[in-house]
């Protein structure tokens, strides 16, 4: 259910924000730049966010102290450092579908497969068993990612993306091996307030940090982060602006409730890629159908086809658990 949430919320969000950045919009005379884009998207993911656990009347399961005479719900210092973590992933990712040449699958492989190649390692540093399944979906996964990405990169796109990606996958590593650490237990009280104490955290860090880096001024990115704020309206494109930091919010909820899973990270981290991969090469499609862009190439339909590989390697355990016959006397 998680992984079809992550791949429903993915697919519309990597294409609203490839068609705003590149100006394919209706009435668009100009793209938007990633940075410009990143204060409405991100301040629409904190109000998401907010109101999502709300709902889910999950604010209870958080740590809480005492505040000026209030119980006001805090992190702990593990779950404060995965939010800036999780506040860098959301801001990297959102950028990464920006940068001029590059398309959405080669850039979601690039970042998805450096984060299967720490999955396995995380689990080694964390003591746990990787069973075959997992290994077995780990080289399909890696395998998807040769495959898609080929030789066809320009140089220039591997340095304007070094950073963006360094970035993000330090974050991952470092919030995989605090789930790994604290919220892998397999109860669903500490995985929850695990998420609802990160959540609250990486939103308003990233609405903040934005904030601070707009009052600063200047040119360049400075410049155009500060646009993000000020010319919010005169863009014309408030309301898909705002659907891109739903949406990202809808993947980071998501996405987060599978890693969260109280299995091996080699386990959930393919879950979790393979569904935003595919979502992707939907994203493709329907870029081309809508606005012309290029469709996908076969060594990206290829990677894709392996990545479904990998996700029904991943259920042959479960399916085995229900073909198994039940003990004598066991609840139905």
């Amino acid at each position: 259910m998680y992984a079809f949430g992550y791949f429903a919320a993915y697919a519309p969000y990597s294409a609203l924000t490839k068609a705003l950045s590149g100006g394919l919009l209706p009435g668009m005379t100009h793209g938007i730049s990633g940075f410009t884009l990143l204060p409405v998207s991100a301040m629409a993911s904190l109000v998401g966010m907010f109101v999502f656990i709300t709902l889910k009347r999950w604010w209870r399961y958080a740590g809480h102290r005492e505040v000026l005479g209030l119980r006001v719900p805090l992190p702990g210092r593990w779950t404060l450092l995965s939010g800036f973590c999780s506040a860098a992933i959301i801001g990297t990712t959102t950028l990464s579908y920006t940068l001029p040449g590059a398309s959405i699958v080669f850039m979601m492989l690039l970042m998805r497969g450096g984060v299967l190649v720490l999955a396995p390692l995380v689990d080694v540093l964390s003591g746990r068993r990787v069973r075959w399944p997992s290994w077995v979906a780990l080289g399909l996964s890696l395998g998807a990612l040769v495959v898609a990405t080929g030789t066809n990169v320009s140089f220039t796109l591997t340095l304007v993306a070094a950073l963006d990606v360094g970035v993000y996958l330090a974050s991952y590593f470092f919030r995989l091996r605090a789930m790994s650490h604290l919220a892998k237990s397999g109860d669903p009280a500490v995985s929850i307030r695990y998420f609802v104490e990160e959540q609250m955290v990486a939103t308003p860090v990233l609405v903040a940090l934005l904030a601070f880096l707009a009052l600063l001024g200047g040119d360049g990115i400075l410049g155009d982060i500060r646009a993000g704020f000020t010319g919010v309206l005169s863009r014309g494109h408030l309301l898909e602006e705002v659907l891109v930091g739903l949406l990202s919010q809808g993947t980071g909820i998501f996405g987060g409730l599978i890693l969260l899973d109280s299995r091996e990270n080699a386990f959930t981290v393919p879950v979790n890629r393979a569904s935003s991969v595919l979502a992707g090469v939907l994203a493709t499609w329907g870029l081309s159908a809508w606005v012309g862009l290029p469709g996908v190439g076969v060594g990206e339909l290829a990677g894709a086809s392996l990545l479904v590989g990998a996700m029904a390697v991943l259920a042959v355990p479960t399916v085995l658990a229900m073909r198994r016959p039940r003990p004598s006397g066991a609840l139905p």
